[in-house]
């Protein structure tokens, strides 16, 4: 005669317990990032402080504290946000606006990002400050980066300011919606990097270090800040 054991209470119990956990357990979150994929072919082609032209200093960037966490928001109307909690990103958005900006602006102007860091005297460096008013993002429509963006150059404290405004199409998903923010922060490097090179390319005043800044006379903003590119 065979005999079967039966599972006790408390052993189905446990199963029953176990299966539901497992059931209810979340999904996996997908993180993103603004910061380009050549980051080591650009490492390679940067100078050294020594040799460049010009040097800059990338302040951190403000964003809205709507958006400062680490989920994607994103608009469902004029009025309405809803905070994704399995689309994140990397890093804080200031934090990856900053590092693709730093990257674009490396690149474009063949120098180094010297924020933070000791630099060699006799190279002119210029301050770069970004200050994101609205970082929006709209699934299947649009992404949209509206900043005030400034650039001091230290010797002379002349300063140039201006506003870009970058309104980029995307299809539909998240992905979709990154590729679009990081397109428009493209943009926008290539607003500062022409406000850069024509502060550079300006007659320098005379003014001391830590004179009070004043407009660059004869420097006006890029279109591409003033219509948005």
């Amino acid at each position: 005669m065979t005999f079967r054991r039966v599972p006790s209470l408390a052993t189905l119990g446990a199963l029953l317990v176990a299966a539901a956990l497992a059931g209810c357990s979340s999904p996996a979150s997908r993180f993103y990032t603004l910061s380009p994929t050549d980051d080591t072919a650009r490492a390679t082609a940067a100078p050294s402080a020594g040799n460049a032209q010009w040097l800059i200093e990338l302040a951190p960037v403000d964003v809205p504290p709507q958006v400062a966490k680490a989920q994607l928001v994103v608009q469902t109307d004029a009025n309405q946000v809803r905070v994704l909690e399995q689309e994140r990103w990397a890093s804080m958005p200031g934090d990856e606006i900053r590092r693709a900006l730093s990257g674009d602006l490396t690149q474009q102007l063949g120098t180094i990002d010297v924020y933070g860091s000791p630099h060699p005297e006799g190279v002119p460096v210029y301050r770069v400050s970004v200050n994101v008013q609205r970082f929006e993002s709209w699934p299947g429509s649009h992404a949209l980066i509206d900043a005030v963006w400034s650039v001091r150059a230290l010797d002379s404290q002349t300063v140039l300011t201006c506003r870009s405004v970058l309104n980029e199409k995307v299809g539909d998903g998240y992905d979709a919606l990154v590729i679009g923010h990081r397109q428009a922060v493209e943009a926008l490097s290539q607003s500062i990097a022409s406000g850069v090179r024509a502060l550079a390319a300006a007659p320098a005043n005379g003014a001391k270090a830590g004179a009070r800044a004043k407009p660059a006379p004869g420097v006006a903003c890029p279109q591409m800040a003033a219509d948005g590119g």
